[in-house]
């Protein structure tokens, strides 16, 4: 036991000695690992402050050589500044010098003319006192003498003048030729070919007087209803079996014309019955227009169309001028046109398209405020028709001035379908009586012997007794009748007048 407890006290005693010699073992062990470690941290200490004094050297290094870089072009640019100053100063004393000599150079040049309209005030007062004085001298005034001045030039020199106008006419043989198509579809104008008119009708036969009685009605109550809803008159007389139907609107009077063949062929005729054929009469209208359009079209081989523009050509066909149908009419230019744009070299498709639409303005002239031409042309940009066929048809009546080969061509078609005698409402005896009238403005001048009207009253060719007038003299006749004519006589288009002088020399060998 007690040996247990000497051992047990020998060994807490040991390991109490342990601990204290474990303890400063410790204490030795981590003063020196603080002091090695306290040596790094210093040793980093002075390697960061090295560092840093380097950095900042260089860094100094460095903003010092900027400087001086900046200092050195700071320099340069001063340089540069005071190089353009120095220019700038001697381009402005440039300037002020050219500006003194320009206005020195002004004061001259108002002086000089002063000078000149003192001169020229001298010499119109010396002038006035010259003719004045002339005048006195002469006995005549300033239009007298200048009239027996150019008297006495004519006789002298009409020999040399008759010269320089052939001559003159030889020099324009060359640009003539190259003018020959222009001139060539002018000329064409001058022709126009035979025509048959197509004339609408406006009266209505009737089977007997009962259908015309059934027509009117009580009281006239179905003539009044047929009237207010086709906006035509209804004429009714004594002529038996005729009934007249009259409308400024030519739709409106096919319309009722329609209606009223309706229903006298069905016989039942009252209010509610007409209204039914004017609706029906409205339809076959719409449908006749249409065709019509279309058949013009495809029979020009024309495509391409708007739909509504098409049904405005087919209104063509219920309208009429001077008596000839217009739809009949613009078939013809366009076919004409066409042709002479064939022959000319021109567009085909631009002139028998212009010919086909030149009067397209007549399908609505009556509703819209206008003439037929401007109404066409607005009618045609607003279903964007190409601008070179607008500007082919706008000149057919010289309202615009023309402006490409189509033009014309399309103005000479229009002329060739409507100005001959009788293609149009024109009697006879009215264009008899014009051309009469052409040849006693031409026969009433001495020197003529006969004259002749041609080309439809568009030409007069004139006979001249060639012992009374020589060469020149034909050519002022041709002059002085053509003022006649402008005076005196009112005509469409153009005259031409054609001074014709023969001489003939005869001889006999015996």
């Amino acid at each position: 036991m007690e040996i247990n407890l000497a051992m047990l006290a020998t060994g807490m005693l040991m390991l109490g000695l342990g601990a204290v010699v474990g303890y400063y073992t410790r204490q030795s062990i981590a003063r020196k690992q603080l002091t090695t470690a306290e040596g790094k941290a210093s040793s980093i200490i002075e390697q960061a402050k090295q560092r840093y004094k380097e950095e900042t050297l260089n860094a100094k290094n460095k903003a010092v050589e900027i400087l001086e870089e900046a200092k050195k072009k700071e320099k340069e640019r001063e340089d540069q500044i005071r190089k353009m100053e120095q220019r700038l100063e001697k381009r402005e004393e440039t300037v002020d010098n050219k500006m003194d000599e320009l206005d020195k150079g002004r004061d001259i040049l108002e002086k000089k003319a002063q000078e000149v309209r003192a001169i020229k005030k001298e010499a119109e007062a010396i002038r006035q006192k010259e003719l004045d004085r002339l005048e006195k001298i002469a006995g005549l005034n300033k239009e007298q003498a200048k009239k027996v001045l150019l008297q006495l030039t004519e006789d002298e020199y009409k020999e040399v003048l008759l010269d320089r106008i052939r001559k003159m006419e030889r020099e324009g043989i060359d640009d003539l030729k190259k003018k020959a198509q222009n001139i060539i579809v002018q000329v064409i104008q001058k022709y126009a070919g035979a025509h048959t008119a197509e004339m609408t009708t406006s009266t209505v036969t009737i089977p007997s007087d009962e259908i015309k009685g059934k027509i009117i009605g009580r009281e006239g109550r179905n003539i009044k209803t047929l009237e207010k809803i086709t906006g035509a008159e209804i004429i009714v007389d004594d002529t038996p079996e005729v009934i007249v139907i009259s409308s400024f609107d030519p739709v409106r009077r096919e319309i009722a014309k329609i209606a009223l063949l309706k229903l006298i062929e069905d016989g039942r005729i009252h209010p509610t019955r007409i209204e039914e054929a004017v609706v029906y009469a409205k339809g076959e209208i719409d449908n006749k227009i249409r065709e019509a359009g279309e058949a013009a079209t495809y029979d020009l081989g024309i495509a391409g169309l708007d739909p509504k523009l098409i049904y405005l050509i087919g209104r063509l066909r219920y309208r009429t001028s001077f008596g000839q149908n217009v739809l009949i009419h613009s078939m013809e230019v366009a076919h004409l046109s066409g042709a002479l744009a064939n022959e000319l070299g021109a567009d085909v498709a631009v002139a028998k398209k212009a010919g086909l639409l030149h009067d397209i303005g007549k399908s609505v002239d009556h509703e819209i405020q206008g003439t037929h031409v401007k109404i066409g042309i607005k009618i045609l940009e607003k279903f964007n028709v190409d601008k070179s066929v607008v500007d082919a048809m706008k000149s057919h009546h010289e309202e615009y001035p023309f402006g490409t080969a189509e033009s014309f061509i399309v103005a000479a078609a229009d002329a060739i379908s409507a100005s001959r005698p009788g293609a149009r409402k024109d009697t006879l005896e009215k264009y008899l009586k014009r051309l009469e009238e052409l040849e006693d403005i031409v026969n009433s001048f001495d020197a003529v012997n006969k004259s002749y009207a041609i080309q439809a009253g568009r030409e007069v060719r004139v006979f001249v007794d060639s012992e009374k007038v020589d060469d020149y003299g034909a050519a002022k006749i041709a002059k002085d009748i053509a003022n006649k004519i402008e005076e005196e006589l009112k005509y469409p288009g153009e005259i031409k007048v054609n001074v014709l002088r023969e001489t003939r020399s005869i001889e006999y060998a015996r």
